[in-house]
């Protein structure tokens, strides 16, 4: 079982799709060299070179968008990995999900990266590593790596769309928790109705393949509100409904996509998350170091006592015991 208090925590950070703009102050400069820095598990200052993910013209670097993350796993670089690995367990997270998706275009090289990122990870932690993609084959190469040993699979995401249902059958064989996304057959959903209608064929076919109601992970997809200032009440509106009729499933979402384009995304953060809560949610897919997931979970149970549903604020004054040991 994940250990939880109430909430579930995903860490987001090292999803090769993640960037840092070229003129952050978190960029150095050396001559023509370029790099992030940071402090590693040791307390040593290191740079993680990011020099060939910039630009070759110079003009270009500032407003550059560089993928981090994915320099990272090019150059192997494994003390920033660790690094990266051990501050989102430190801030919260039981998961770590990984995503190697835009490591190439091309099947068979996005595979042999799952299985050296799944791999050296699970040398780096015995946590819950969440094996992420929109291609089963790059998920099953994950699964086939991974040690169950050190703990279970969490296999992200099945949903509607064709093909895709292969990764029930993989939940089952490789006793992992399964997550399924609000996508269907024709693509994305536009409204909250479609995402419970998604969902709830989805949790349908899930106990078809005998896959239990606490290792299902519902994702209802969070989109930009900057795209569409409906789209945060679709989310919100479809986990009230799923909660009502899915008590016993975990829902979630990729929730600081809500901010994404907006300035002062960790307020925007902050915001949608307790909304999210409230809502239903009892798992989290956050940077566990911009939005600390203590806050989220101390407010729920701060709610739940306020609200009733915490009977004598028992929760409430376990958990606040249990900080005091």
């Amino acid at each position: 079982m994940i250990e939880h208090q109430g909430l579930i925590v995903i860490g987001e950070n090292l999803n090769a799709t993640r960037k840092i703009k070229g003129s952050s102050p978190r960029i150095l400069k050396d001559g023509d060299k370029r790099g992030l820095g940071y402090t590693d598990l040791s307390g040593t200052k290191r740079v993680l070179d990011l020099t060939d993910a910039f630009p070759e013209d110079p003009k270009e670097h500032a407003n550059a968008m560089i993928p981090y993350v994915g320099q990272c796993f090019r150059n192997k670089d494994l003390k920033y990995l660790e690094t990266a690995v051990h501050a989102q367990l430190t801030a919260g997270a039981h998961i770590i999900d990984l995503c190697v998706d835009e490591m190439s275009p091309y099947p068979e090289q996005r595979m042999e990266w799952m299985r050296w990122v799944v791999t050296t990870v699970q040398e780096m932690t015995d946590a819950v590593v969440s094996i992420d993609s929109s291609d089963p084959l790059t998920i099953e190469a994950g699964l086939e790596v991974h040690d169950p040993k050190k703990s279970r699979p969490f296999i992200n995401s099945v949903n509607l769309e064709e093909g895709r249902n292969v990764l029930h059958a993989m939940a089952k064989e490789y006793n992992a928790y399964l997550a399924g996304n609000a996508s269907g057959r024709a693509g994305m959903p536009y409204s909250a109705q479609e995402r419970v209608d998604h969902l709830t064929e989805l949790s349908k076919q899930m106990d078809e393949h005998g896959i239990p109601m606490e290792d299902r992970f519902l994702d209802a997809l969070v989109f930009p509100v900057g795209a569409g200032p409906e789209f945060g009440m679709h989310y919100l509106d479809a986990i009230k409904q799923l909660r009502a009729t899915l008590p016993d499933v975990h829902l979630f979402g990729g929730h600081s996509n809500v901010s994404f384009g907006l300035p002062e995304r960790r307020i925007l953060n902050d915001a949608f998350l307790i909304l999210s809560v409230l809502a239903g949610c009892d798992t989290l897919m956050v940077d566990p170091l911009m939005n600390p997931p203590k806050e989220y979970l101390e407010f729920k149970l701060a709610a739940e006592a306020l609200m009733g549903k915490d009977e004598y604020s028992l929760n409430y004054i376990a958990y606040h015991r249990s900080r005091k040991v």
